[in-house]
């Protein structure tokens, strides 16, 4: 176990690239099981949900090849079908929750599927009900082991259907998608989630000779083809990086730039932070945010008190709340955070509290936040890391605060942010890493 020492009040000055995205290298990685030739993928993200994907990958037979530091080379040609019921593949999907999507590449390859009760984030009840009902209808049999908690699907051949997802699942959608591309005849996939990395997904999968259409849009067809072949690939910045370094910036009153966001793939996000009143620059392909004293929350046009709220793409995806959230504590103005897709998600709340922030916690879904304007800053204290995203959320917090503050459970955040520490540090911050 390790924890973050960070001494508050340092601004922070210079450049910052955001690494590759997260939630993208779980789909793009398990989907190199679906074809037996070398598939190369770049700008992959050294965190530790995806070193532990690529170990388990490895565990199951793929031919790993690290070429560079953030490149790999997969190679899926003798994937060890008996590992799957062993209790060490069932450990290692337990630790990580993007283990899920290993269940649909396998099914469309080998005709069999299984796994554990996934791990993850401490955020609530999060169902699969999406993966497996679209893996029904395509024509697998399913089975849940209650005394094992181990999920199962088989198909002697999958045959392809309209499916109406009952969510707009991400996880759900890029699972039956790998599923579907080997399916007999045409999938028709409505609500499909139509995020930038099911995007990347689907042109990944096109490369490799699947007949997806639809693209960017909540509709997908897929006519189902025999075998997929290799591909180069190459992974989209982190738009989650990008949001938690814009709020950090405000946070910290300092001046910043990202480097190479993929301004076009970042949807909503740019313009709902300049609505939290932060000035943000577009220079091409970088973002600069310069040094702000105070930033004001805009109110909606009949005066009401601005709510902003998560939603499936193209709304604000919900790994940045906690961000936003934070954020609000020093703005000028009020604003109701709505975390509407998880349960639990904005507990870590009280810790923002204890540091003074004025925070009421309306219910487990509903914030709202009364800012400082910069008048009283937050004082440094001891908290623990819930999940990824309230991590960072916590270590914004801690950076802008007067003191020092101690974050224990940082292996949560380094689930998702790469030497975050180190990186940080490079442009300002003090934040020591200390194994307790």
């Amino acid at each position: 176990m390790a924890e973050f020492i960070v001494e508050g009040g340092h601004r922070l000055h210079g450049d910052i690239t955001p690494q590759g995205a997260k939630n993208e290298a779980l789909q793009i990685l398990c989907a190199t099981l679906l074809t037996p030739e070398r598939v190369v993928v770049h700008n992959v993200p050294r965190i530790l949900d995806v070193m532990q994907l690529i170990e388990l990958l490895a565990a199951m037979g793929v031919e790993v090849e690290e070429l560079s530091e953030n490149s790999y080379a997969f190679c899926a040609r003798n994937v060890n079908l008996d590992y799957m019921y062993t209790s060490d593949f069932a450990a290692r999907c337990r630790r990580l929750r993007g283990s899920v999507m290993t269940v649909g590449p396998m099914l469309a390859r080998f005709g069999v599927g299984c796994m554990p009760k996934p791990g993850g984030d401490k955020i609530g009840r999060r169902r699969l009900d999406t993966h497996f009902i679209g893996f029904s209808k395509l024509g697998a049999r399913f089975d849940f082991d209650s005394d094992e908690s181990v999920f199962s699907v088989r198909a002697d051949r999958l045959e392809g259907c309209y499916m109406l997802l009952d969510e707009a699942s991400v996880t759900g959608t890029a699972n039956i998608i790998m599923a579907a591309v080997m399916a007999h005849g045409r999938t028709t996939i409505y609500n499909a989630a139509c995020e930038p990395y099911i995007q990347q997904l689907c042109l990944m999968l096109n490369r490799m000779g699947a007949k997806i259409s639809g693209i960017a849009s909540n509709l997908l067809t897929i006519d189902g083809v025999e075998a997929l072949g290799g591909t180069e690939h190459t992974m989209l910045p982190d738009m989650i990086e990008v949001g938690s370094f814009i709020g950090m910036a405000a946070m910290t009153r300092s001046e910043i730039t990202v480097r190479n966001v993929a301004y076009d793939k970042l949807g909503i996000i740019p313009d709902q932070f300049r609505r939290m009143g932060i000035y943000i620059e577009q220079r091409g392909d970088d973002i600069y945010i310069p040094c702000q004293e105070h930033y004001g929350i805009e109110s909606f046009m009949d005066g009401s008190i601005m709510n902003i709220a998560d939603a499936p793409w193209p709304g604000l995806t919900p790994d940045l709340l906690s961000i936003f959230l934070v954020v609000a504590t020093q703005a000028r103005g009020s604003v109701l955070i709505h975390q509407k897709m998880f349960e639990s998600r904005l507990f870590f709340v009280d810790k923002l509290i204890d540091m003074g922030a004025q925070i009421i916690l309306c219910d487990p879904h509903r914030a709202t936040v009364i800012g400082h304007d910069n008048r009283i800053r937050l004082r440094g204290t001891r908290m623990s890391s819930p999940d990824i995203r309230a991590g960072v959320a916590l270590l914004i917090a801690a950076m802008s605060a007067e003191g020092t503050s101690v974050i224990q459970n940082v292996e949560q955040i380094d689930r998702g942010y790469s030497n975050i520490d180190g990186r940080l540090n490079a442009i300002g911050a003090k934040i020591i890493r200390k194994e307790e």
